[in-house]
């Protein structure tokens, strides 16, 4: 049997699992930073691991017309398993930061744009689900990546999924 520690795991040094997300991470209040995307670590990908993809969503989220739908915050694809995370900040600045950063592929959030968008909340007690899939594979999903495209694309080539969740 695997030892926990081998598990494979998405960590933030700023957010403990099923700790508070941090204002600065959010789109309110003062303090907040808008478009100030989190930093992320990870550990032991799975054997294989040729990428990895990133999708954050508010999984409480009420639609305004009936149950509750998801509301996406980032999608980030095509991460280099050389890397072992994502700095504080890192939501557009791929490019400038070279190197095997700018492979990474930021896809469109619920607002249409690429990027991280912080939160809004018209409520509290929120649960923000970050979810980390090593894949087989890297996946051209053209200019325009959404997390319906990249969901169907990860569907054959998830090697392991980790999860970090955090509350607002």
């Amino acid at each position: 049997m695997a030892n926990a520690s081998d598990e494979f795991r998405l960590v933030s040094p700023n957010i403990n699992h099923e700790g508070k997300l941090p204002r600065k991470y959010t789109d309110e209040g003062q303090g907040a930073q808008k478009k100030m995307s989190p930093p992320l670590e990870w550990y032991n990908l799975p054997e294989g691991t040729k990428s990895l993809s990133l999708v954050v969503q508010d999984i409480d989220a009420p639609d305004p017309n009936g149950p509750i739908v998801p509301w996406v915050i980032w999608v980030v694809t095509n991460i280099p398993p050389t890397l072992k995370g994502l700095p504080e900040g890192f939501s557009g600045k791929g490019e400038e930061l070279g190197g095997d950063y700018a492979h990474v592929k930021e896809g469109n959030n619920d607002e249409k744009v690429p990027g991280w968008r912080g939160p809004t909340m018209p409520s509290h007690g929120h649960r923000f689900e970050f979810r980390l899939f090593a894949l087989d594979d890297e996946l051209n999903l053209g200019n325009k990546v959404t997390k319906d495209k990249l969901l169907e694309a990860v569907e054959d080539h998830v090697l392991g999924e980790a999860i970090l969740i955090a509350m607002c």
